[in-house]
């Protein structure tokens, strides 16, 4: 297996289940443009994300992590008329290439984008007294994952969705003595997700056009 075959067989399925989208299109090639880095979800990932919040019934959905606004659009997309997205970036060239995608992807009115360290806009989302979210999406600076997974149990209720994205870190997780802070905050944060009592959840790895990885997914089975 290569990751040639891994894109091949990727496009072969994007082909057959994400039609092209004009306004999802536009997103990837302006955050190419922008030289923002590769980092989206692939498009099946995003129509996954979409599928998972439209099964959880989600009216209110939380995003650790902006980008260029790819994932934030497949999931605004998921939510009734009167649902709401708040999205999350600390970069403010981000944010800016995001808002824009956003916009001409007619979302304006659904997505609320702070900018700002996430660890310190969750706080003020608590502090808020928001009501719970449905669904929670953490894909964002993952040393910070451990801290995110606390923050997303605060703004979270029995039953809420959390996925996260990059878990895998092509296998680098099995690497206990490993000096990549990325991958220690990932392996924490797995660690967290298998210890809590708060939570049911398990990871899937994945090959694909972004390499091999792998998401964790976790229901809330407690009130906060």
């Amino acid at each position: 297996m290569t990751q040639e075959q891994w894109t091949a067989v990727d496009r072969y399925i994007t082909d057959l289940f994400v039609p092209p989208d004009p306004a999802l299109d536009a997103t990837l090639q302006t955050s190419a443009a922008a030289g923002l880095p590769p980092h989206n979800v692939s498009p099946n990932q995003g129509k996954l994300l979409l599928l998972l919040a439209r099964v959880q019934g989600a009216r209110t959905i939380l995003e650790i992590g902006t980008l260029g606004g790819y994932s934030t659009i497949w999931l605004a997309r998921s939510l009734p008329a009167d649902g709401r997205l708040i999205t999350l970036e600390a970069n403010p060239k981000h944010a800016e290439v995001a808002r824009a995608n956003i916009a001409h992807a007619g979302l304006s009115d659904v997505v609320e984008l702070r900018l700002g360290r996430a660890l310190d806009t969750l706080p003020q989302l608590v502090a808020e007294g928001r009501d719970p979210f449905d669904l929670i999406f953490i894909d964002a600076d993952k040393p910070s994952n451990p801290d995110y997974f606390a923050w997303a149990l605060k703004l979270s209720r029995r039953g809420t969705l959390i996925v996260a994205d990059n878990v895998v870190r092509n296998g680098a997780v099995v690497d206990a003595k490993s000096g990549d802070p990325s991958v220690q905050g990932v392996r924490r944060f797995n660690e967290l997700l298998a210890e809590s009592p708060h939570v049911s959840a398990t990871a899937i790895q994945t090959v694909g056009s972004k390499g091999y990885d792998g998401f964790a997914i976790a229901i809330v089975t407690t009130e906060q």
